[in-house]
């Protein structure tokens, strides 16, 4: 049941995305007028949005709505997000992440200079250190990756817009989104390549699941991952909407778990053994990335509220609803 309407409006570009989605279906129940903006179309979203723009977030049509909204944030979920392409096709990465969201910025502060901006960056800014057991805000950023490099490159954007403009804006340093609503409405399209997406895909399709990296410095072998809920992260974008909160945050479980961990805990959750091939460690990935995310805590009052066996639960009543098994079937007609 949606709460009663409140007179805030929100834009999320990338709405129909992973994030983007399950953001704006927290935003909708908590009563805000939702503006989407996207290049892809998701039927299943259409009710959680008032209104919607199918096309790129820097077209002058996008810039039209937004300004006609003029809406009290932006949440910038859209651009590209994986480690492993943006090592093949760098172009694409800063094209994306940081060119079109550079010309997204300078029109925000020319055109609605009092819209708070809200930006999906990644733990990926930070590389790889192995005397840091918990990365925080100001752990050394060193990314590995375009993909990192671009995320960073946008939080310097930030702050030099906030210097000489004044503008307002929060940037999340999301570790391992992971899950999918509560009520199976929305989760990863199918092709995901994160590796809890990528599991259940194996199991549901009786294919082969591959695991990169077996002799990182770590208690197994394989590399070990800060796991938070989409939800979690969803209602984290909602609280810096607050105008107190400013700046860049963390937002993580504060929990390591391995993949093959993650992959034992899945395999109990099906009830069946998966046929898994180790392949070498891929380039880019760090051995290990854990969150302290004390500082939004604090700073929000927020506490994550789903652990990693809640995510996999999720991610269980998702991979067998109508609606996923909608996309793929989209997907090969």
């Amino acid at each position: 049941m949606y709460r009663h309407p409140n007179t805030k409006k929100v834009v999320v570009t990338g709405a129909a995305g992973y994030i983007g989605g399950i953001t704006c279906i927290e935003l909708k129940k908590q009563g805000y007028y939702v503006i989407g903006i996207d290049r892809r179309y998701r039927d299943h979203l259409i009710e959680y949005y008032d209104d919607y723009y199918q096309g790129d977030f820097t077209d002058f049509e996008s810039y039209k709505k937004i300004q006609h909204h003029y809406p009290e944030a932006i949440i910038h979920c859209a651009g590209t997000s994986l480690v492993g392409p943006s090592l093949t096709n760098p172009a694409e990465y800063f094209t994306n992440n940081v060119s079109k969201t550079n010309a997204l910025l300078s029109f925000l502060s020319t055109e609605l200079p009092d819209t708070k901006f809200i930006f999906s960056s990644s733990a990926a800014v930070y590389g790889e250190d192995a005397t840091i057991e918990f990365y925080r805000e100001n752990s050394p950023t060193q990314p590995i990756s375009p993909y990192g490099e671009s995320k960073l490159m946008v939080e310097q954007l930030l702050k030099w817009y906030n210097v000489c403009h004044g503008l307002r804006y929060v940037a999340f340093r999301y570790f391992n989104a992971a899950g999918a609503n509560q009520d199976a409405i929305h989760g990863q399209e199918p092709g995901s390549t994160h590796i809890i997406a990528k599991i259940f895909e194996a199991a549901l399709n009786n294919e082969e699941f591959t695991m990169y990296g077996s002799t990182y410095p770590t208690k197994d072998g394989t590399c070990i991952r800060d796991y938070i809920h989409v939800t979690d992260l969803a209602n984290a974008h909602i609280l810096a909407i607050d105008n107190r909160i400013n700046g860049i945050y963390n937002l993580g479980s504060f929990t390591g778990h391995s993949n093959l961990e993650v992959l034992t805990k899945i395999e109990n959750t099906l009830g069946e053994k998966l046929i898994t091939i180790v392949d070498a460690k891929r380039v880019g990935d760090p051995a290990k990335l854990i969150a302290d995310s004390s500082n939004f805590r604090s700073s929000a009052d927020w506490v994550p509220q789903y652990t990693l066996s809640h995510i996999i639960e999720d991610c269980n009543d998702w991979y067998n609803s109508n609606t996923y098994k909608k996309l793929i079937n989209n997907q090969r007609s």
